[in-house]
């Protein structure tokens, strides 16, 4: 850059009072020259003194502004994981909770169920039991029926064979105790 300072500052001096060509349009001249380097110069020191702190801030406040986003992200991002967690091990809580009542729901079936038929049977036994002892009573009054039919039948029989006047409650005896022996056989 010297150089080519120092071949435009000859080639100015050089120059009388011509007219401008080639490359004396592009070039300007040396006063003017100087005074832009100067000025520059000047520019660069402010610039450098009073731009460059200001920069240097905007930087490291955007570099700070950055980190506490990441910070912030990161803190979300770990926080959501959390949450994730919880999440799942409400939902296996939940899950667990909703096969307890479930299996409550079972064991409580089933205890109705067996107290429901316990209650059957038992009133079914009951029944029976009443049935059985209504038939026997019956069949006791059946009997009871027969042998007084029997008996009365019997009378009449032997008054119509004897022809004569049998005592009716000897009689009766008589049969009922042949109705006695008879079922002693049977049983």
């Amino acid at each position: 850059m010297l150089n080519l300072l120092t071949r435009i500052a000859y080639q100015a001096g050089e120059v009388d009072h011509e007219e401008p060509s080639g490359l004396d349009l592009v070039l300007p001249e040396m006063n003017e020259l100087i005074a832009g380097v100067i000025a520059f110069t000047i520019v660069f020191v402010f610039i450098w003194k009073w731009g460059r702190p200001a920069i240097d801030r905007m930087l490291t406040a955007r570099q700070e502004a950055i980190t506490g986003q990441l910070t912030a992200a990161e803190a979300t991002k770990q926080e959501a994981e959390s949450l994730l967690t919880d999440y799942k091990k409400q939902l296996a809580g939940a899950r667990d909770e909703a096969n307890k009542i479930v299996e409550d729901a079972r064991r409580s079936a089933e205890a109705l169920r067996t107290d429901v038929v316990g209650k059957a049977e038992a009133d079914a036994e009951t029944i029976v039991r009443k049935a059985r002892e209504e038939a026997a009573g019956e069949r006791e009054r059946a009997v009871g029926a027969i042998r007084h039919e029997v008996a009365s039948l019997s009378l009449d029989v032997a008054q119509r064979v004897v022809g004569e006047s049998v005592d009716a409650a000897a009689q009766k005896k008589l049969v009922d105790r042949y109705i006695a022996e008879l079922e002693g056989l049977n049983a």
